[in-house]
């Protein structure tokens, strides 16, 4: 059930490790997230992904603390580029940004070598070839095994990928973000690249316990995507029912059947769902063991999916930050 990542076998069901320091809901106490790191090893979860950004580099410092000791268990990933440092607030995958970043990273992370290291978002004012030039060196100096990019385009992968071969790309993608459809999932393919699948049980939502997006923290990022809003969630909610009750009636948990369906778009397709629940880590982890018929994974394809979704997946001001094609804006 393994499949090829930065050149080492994984299991197709990573960890996301956002969770535990940022974005969704209050971040558990720290003994916690150390807990939930260090069950995970034990499950077998032998790909952990973490970004610097990730509650300013929480994320990471906890993963050095909670299962450093055990580096050799799991492939871990990082990423630099995104800035949230006050005026400096944006896009730098300049190769002193990108240099600086990883230093910094290593150190929090406690580790000498970052298996997969990515460009969290592309930066246009830098040349592709300077952004990976950085990429290349910090794989000659043994700080990173290999790169990735995050949300690039079809077009820019390419390119990038011209300069010096990538080892994935992560984009978000799941039954109601099919964004990766227009050009990357074919494009990855083609390269042998790995595509690793970021919430791949739509933000929660196809968890089967998402039913009032206003119950979510004051914090929480979703309560200002525009799928999550008054005017959008009622006929979102609708088709989450119908998918739970197909879930229900194959014998299966939401989640799983969501994760399942986002394996079956390709032998290369990694993904990576967060949780700080120890049951959902259970249940993520359990998902490629679950089998599932091709007509329901068809099943609930048809049911969710860009044209049945209302709302885009980002609110106005992060769009631009993105780079991997999107669809035309509904009518």
């Amino acid at each position: 059930m393994q499949r090829m990542l930065a050149g080492r076998a994984v299991n197709p069901i990573g960890l996301g490790c956002m969770n535990v320091a940022w974005a969704y809901a209050a971040p558990p106490p720290r003994e916690d997230a150390v807990r939930l790191f260090r069950r995970a090893l034990d499950l077998g979860y032998d790909h952990f992904d973490t970004a610097n950004i990730y509650g300013k580099g929480v994320s990471e410092e906890i993963l050095g603390e909670a299962i450093m000791d055990r580096r050799g268990e799991f492939l871990l990933a990082s990423k630099t580029g995104i800035v949230v440092d006050g005026p400096r607030r944006g896009i730098d995958c300049s190769p002193g940004a990108i240099a600086e970043s990883l230093d910094a990273s290593l150190k929090r992370l406690r580790t000498d070598h970052i298996d997969l290291f990515y460009m969290h978002r592309f930066d246009p004012k830098v040349p592709i070839a300077d952004s990976v030039g950085a990429m290349v060196r910090a794989i000659e100096a043994g700080k990173i095994g290999a790169y990735g990019v995050s949300e690039w385009s079809s077009a820019h992968i390419r390119e990038a990928h011209a300069v010096h071969p990538m080892a994935a790309v992560q984009p978000e993608y799941s039954l109601w973000t099919r964004n990766v459809e227009l050009g990357v999932l074919e494009t990855t393919r083609e390269l042998g690249i790995a595509l690793v699948a970021f919430s791949p049980v739509a933000r929660g939502v196809l968890g089967g316990e998402m039913k009032d997006p206003q119950a979510l923290g004051e914090n929480d990022l979703r309560r200002s995507h525009p799928r999550f809003q008054p005017d959008t969630w009622p006929h979102n909610l609708a088709l989450v029912e119908r998918f739970d009750a197909i879930a229900a009636r194959e014998g299966i948990a939401p989640a799983q059947l969501a994760l399942a369906w986002v394996l079956s778009r390709g032998e290369h397709v990694h993904a990576i769902p967060g949780t700080t629940s120890f049951a959902h880590l259970e249940q993520n982890i359990a998902a490629p063991q679950v089998a599932v018929a091709p007509a329901v994974l068809d099943e609930v394809g048809a049911l969710i999916n860009q044209q049945t979704v209302t709302g885009h997946r980002y609110p106005e001001v992060m769009r631009a930050t993105i780079d991997t094609e999107d669809f035309a804006p509904a009518d």
